[in-house]
Order: C-alpha cells, then sequence, then structure tokens
C-alpha cells in the first residue's frame, strides 16, 4: 500500500495578497502593455499578460480607476502571468 506525501509550500511573501480583478497598465519609456491584474498587496501584485516578451527590468503599474500607480519590477513568470515586486 502506497501513502500520499503531501507536499507543503513555503509562502514567501511579505505581505498577504488579495483578490481583484482590474483592469491595467504595464507603463514603460512611453508605451504600455494591457493587463489584468488578479491579486494585490502592499508589495506585490500578480497579473495576466499576453506576453512577457519585451517587458523591461523596471516599469510602472497603473490602475487608472484606482487612481494607483506604482514603480515595480518582474519577479516570475509564468506563460501568460507575471508576479511583479513593488519598488
Amino acid at each position: 500500500m502506497q501513502t500520499m506525501r503531501t507536499a507543503t509550500m513555503i509562502e514567501k511573501r511579505t505581505a498577504p495578497r488579495h483578490r481583484v480583478l482590474k483592469r491595467g497598465t504595464l507603463a514603460f519609456g512611453g508605451g504600455g502593455i494591457d493587463c489584468t491584474v488578479r491579486n494585490l498587496s502592499a508589495s506585490g501584485a500578480r497579473v495576466d499578460i499576453a506576453s512577457p516578451l519585451g517587458l523591461p527590468s523596471n516599469f510602472m503599474l497603473v490602475i487608472e480607476a484606482d487612481h494607483f500607480i506604482r514603480r515595480c519590477r518582474p519577479v516570475w513568470n509564468n506563460d501568460r502571468q507575471l508576479g511583479v515586486a513593488f519598488e
């Protein structure tokens, strides 16, 4: 008989994230990429984008509806999802 092992995931975030569904823009150098913000915290966010290709090392996350602007950098990406840390 096999026993099941469960993997324990270690939380590395410094602040809890809250689920949201907001339209945003990753703005840089006079241009930008549309995104959907899926979760948000005081220290970062997860966004959905068409592609992370061509994204610079620093940019601004802008959520116009909330008058929210934060300088950030990418910390991970997975296909069409991107994790960003606020600077």
